[in-house]
Parts: C-alpha cells; sequence; structure tokens
C-alpha cells in the first residue's frame, strides 16, 4: 500500500466518525428528521462525503446506534477492569441509562424497525449483551445483585429508566428516581417476594379476630364468612 492510499483511507475513517458524531448530536437535538446536509455541515465535509459513507438516513441511523452500543460496551469493559464487581454493575447501568437518554429518538427508531438488514447493528447489540451479562453475572457472585434477575430483566429496566429520566426535565431529580429504581436489583430489595410487595393493612374478621385476605376493588371485607357474619347480624339485633 501506498504512502498515499493510507493517507486517504484514514482521511476516510476520520470522516466518518465526524459524520456519526454530528449525526448523532443532530439528531438528539432536532430529532430524526434532521436533513443529511446539516449532518454535513456540522461535520465539516459535503453532502457527498456524507452519502459515500451512508447511502441512505437508514444506514446512517444505524451506524450511529451502533456506535452508541459499541461505546457502552467500551465502558463496560473499562469499569470491569477497574471497579468492584457490583460497583462495575451498576456504574455500567447509570452510563447506559444517562448516555442513552440523550440518543432516545434513535434508539426508538432502531429497535421498533425490524425490518432493516443491520448486521453492524446486530454485532454490536450482541457484544453489549455479551458484556452485560458478564458484569451481571459478577455482581451476582460478589453477592450484590438479586439471583433471580436475568440479563433481560436488566435491559428491560434499564429501558425504562432511559425513558424515565428522558421524560423529567429536572435531570438531578430524574436521577435520583433511577438510582432508586435500580436499587431495586439489590438484594435487599425484597418488593416482588411474595404477598410483601402490597404494605397491605392486618385485616380481622370482626366476629372471630382470622386474618382475612383484602380485596383491591369492592366492599371492604369485614368478616371471614357467612357463619361469622350472620352471628354479627344476630348480635345486633338482639342489641
Amino acid at each position: 500500500m501506498t504512502t498515499a492510499m493510507a493517507g486517504d483511507r484514514a482521511d476516510a475513517r476520520r470522516n466518518r466518525a465526524k459524520v456519526l458524531a454530528a449525526a448523532a448530536d443532530a439528531m438528539a437535538e432536532q430529532g430524526l428528521d434532521v436533513p443529511l446536509g446539516e449532518i454535513a455541515r456540522r461535520a465539516g465535509v459535503g453532502a457527498g462525503t456524507v452519502y459515500r459513507h451512508f447511502p441512505s438516513k437508514q444506514a446512517l441511523l444505524e451506524a450511529v446506534f451502533a456506535r452508541h452500543l459499541e461505546d457502552l460496551v467500551a465502558s463496560g469493559e473499562r469499569l470491569a477492569a477497574r471497579c468492584a464487581p457490583t460497583e462495575a454493575f451498576f456504574g455500567f447501568l447509570l452510563d447506559i441509562v444517562e448516555l442513552s437518554s440523550r440518543r432516545g429518538h434513535i434508539c426508538d427508531v432502531v429497535v421498533a424497525d425490524t425490518s432493516w438488514p443491520r448486521p453492524g447493528l446486530t454485532a454490536a447489540r450482541l457484544r453489549f449483551r455479551q458484556v452485560l451479562a458478564a458484569l451481571l453475572q459478577a455482581a451476582q457472585r460478589a453477592g450484590g445483585v438479586r439471583a433471580d434477575v436475568a440479563p433481560e430483566d436488566v435491559a428491560a429496566l434499564a429501558a425504562g429508566c432511559v425513558s424515565m429520566l428522558g421524560a423529567r426535565r429536572d435531570r438531578p431529580a430524574g436521577l435520583k428516581l433511577v438510582r432508586l429504581t435500580l436499587d431495586g436489583l439489590r438484594p435487599s430489595a425484597s418488593v416482588t417476594e411474595g404477598r410483601s410487595f402490597r404494605d397491605s393493612p392486618d385485616v380481622r374478621c370482626e366476629e372471630c379476630g382470622s386474618a382475612l385476605t383484602v380485596r383491591p376493588t369492592g366492599r371492604p371485607v369485614r368478616y371471614c364468612g357467612a357463619t361469622c357474619r350472620q352471628r354479627a347480624h344476630r348480635r345486633r339485633l338482639a342489641g
């Protein structure tokens, strides 16, 4: 390979990276309808350069989302190398939520449209899931995350947190809610175990004192059955 050819390829890589960065910022600010000419202007390249790398808006969207996932993978790998397992796992989730909330338009359209071939996006999503699963399993082995949580549970919870943060104008308040939500993954959180999910009052039969099951709708339960109801009725008549 000649020096000129190597230089041309290096320029092409730099231009592609500029277009991806400009597209991500422009779409986050202006939505998915931002013209490719505006993206080219932000990137400091000609429109022909954009079309040479990305022949359609769909191809550009896919590449932007794949790049986003690759950035998250790199973040997860750094955290795994530098932090304790539990700290790395929750740090990764916060990175997912904070970074993805700024790319909501792109994430929504790429995830929703299953008709795209997107081989590059498929590979990026697979790598992302692998890193997420590895961090989750390490945190579970360390005792920092509930054992009954699967990678798909974490992915769904993170997606919900992205939507929640994106809907809040007060970002610090939104991040507080995100942290409270993610705390439900810790072993001490038992809100999904049995009847403790609802803080129901201790309701008992007015006649015999037996514990009653509280119904979510309808009239409040007062007696455990027909026998106690009749006894109470007879006492009221006698009184």
